[in-house]
């Protein structure tokens, strides 16, 4: 599931971007390994600006996949609007619901208006460290409208299937009362709909805690030694 240490997933990632890392999340290491916490891996733009999210761990062909998608649709975002901002804004939230649809044949409606930035000290819908600084604001994600009626059923089912088979899957509403299969990725599209080209500090409170189920923490990683005679650092302790 290490997606990462593929060859052909690092050097197209290499090619197209620069990495880094964060932790926001909580999580032991023990004898070397990670136990809890999770990971998201967000494609953003220069300024900070998200595109895209990969919400928890995949495998090498889905990470390629979503990489190779967000590259093709920034340009042809870039080619489409011609220099506008705004513009490009609007095909890239377009481009997430036509995916949502495409993948699971779900419909969301991409918000193409920003309403003013909530994020504020006093915005009660915002997580905060135990000091009470702000880490990151929900975002309501647009409502899911519901199947695409104009695919048959036996191809809706078969995106359907697809999607309860991928990492997360579970049910949600969406439309009159109905209910669809959504896994990690459709929560994204259904997010990005709304948020894309949002600055990530906007962004991974709401992958983190309402699509990954984590909570957002700024404790230092809890690395439980397996050497009692030696601390976190490797000096012997003395008695």
């Amino acid at each position: 599931m290490n997606a990462l240490a593929d060859p052909e997933v690092g050097k197209y990632l290499n090619e197209n971007f620069v990495s880094s890392f964060q932790k926001v999340a909580t999580f032991k290491i023990v004898n070397g390994q990670k136990q809890g916490g999770n990971v998201a891996a967000y494609f953003c733009a220069p300024d900070g600006r998200v595109l895209h999210v990969v919400a928890g761990p995949v495998d090498a062909p889905t990470m390629l996949h979503e990489a190779k998608w967000v590259v093709e649709t920034v340009k042809r975002g870039m080619a489409a609007s011609k220099g506008d901002g705004a513009k490009f804004k609007v095909l890239f939230r377009t481009a997430h619901a036509e995916k949502l649809r495409q993948d699971s044949g779900v419909v969301v409606e991409p918000v193409t208006y920003d309403p003013p930035d909530p994020m504020s000290e006093t915005d009660a819908l915002t997580y905060r460290d135990p000091t009470g600084r702000p880490l990151a604001p929900k975002l309501p994600p647009p409502p899911l409208d519901g199947p695409d009626v104009t695919l048959e059923k036996k191809e809706f089912d078969r995106r359907q299937n697809a999607a309860n088979a991928a990492p997360g899957a579970r049910m949600v509403a969406a439309g009159k009362g109905g209910r669809v299969v959504a896994n990690n990725q459709t929560l994204v599209h259904q997010i990005m709909a709304a948020y894309a080209m949002a600055p990530i500090e906007r962004v991974y409170g709401t992958v983190f805690e309402n699509i990954l189920g984590e909570k957002i923490s700024t404790k230092p990683v809890d690395v439980v030694s397996p050497f009692p005679w030696v601390d976190r650092d490797g000096n012997r302790l003395t008695r």
